[in-house]
């Protein structure tokens, strides 16, 4: 016999998020955040900010069902006007949840690096991909472009003023 929790927990509306450019399809339950199905795939998505919707590493285009997610907050809102390539279609998946239905997303293409030690064992190397900004989501070296120093102090900038943000809003 199911117990209470378990009952309700089986009568959870599930949502089916397909994924591009990996050609993806992950069934998630309501009030998920999208950013689950991301993480279910495998995708290296850096949570710079640990959820709280202030960085730009989990941001997604939601190319259908843009209604099946929960609206978006002032948070949300905020962070996403400092990317250059957002658009009308830009969520930050951390903070998107799934209500129902079907939704269509893209991740745009490009890595993000969790540290400043990432990105100095690369200098001087071409980059393997787009490496883009924590924060802002910006182009920081273009696929097959030489790293350099330069880049390294700039993601340096960008951990600093992560970690500030996160502690003003551990305060508040």
């Amino acid at each position: 016999m199911m117990t209470e929790s378990q009952v309700s927990q089986s009568k959870k509306t599930m949502a089916t998020v397909k994924i591009e450019p990996v050609n993806a399809r992950v069934s998630v339950q309501e009030n998920e955040p999208l950013l689950t199905a991301l993480l279910s795939q495998r995708l290296n998505i850096l949570q710079e900010c640990d959820r709280r919707g202030m960085c730009a590493t989990c941001h997604v285009h939601v190319n259908k069902g843009a209604e099946n997610l929960s609206p978006i907050a002032g948070r949300e809102r905020r962070t996403l006007s400092m990317l250059p390539q957002c658009g009308e279609n830009s969520r930050l998946s951390c903070q998107a949840r799934v209500l129902g239905g079907d939704i269509e997303v893209e991740v745009p293409e490009g890595m993000y690096l969790s540290t400043k030690d990432d990105i100095e064992q690369l200098i001087g190397r071409r980059a393997q991909e787009d490496i883009l900004h924590p924060l802002s989501g910006k182009l920081m070296v273009e696929e097959y472009k030489l790293i350099t120093r330069t880049v390294a102090q700039e993601l340096k900038a960008a951990q600093l003023e992560i970690s500030r943000l996160l502690t003003n809003t551990d305060s508040i």
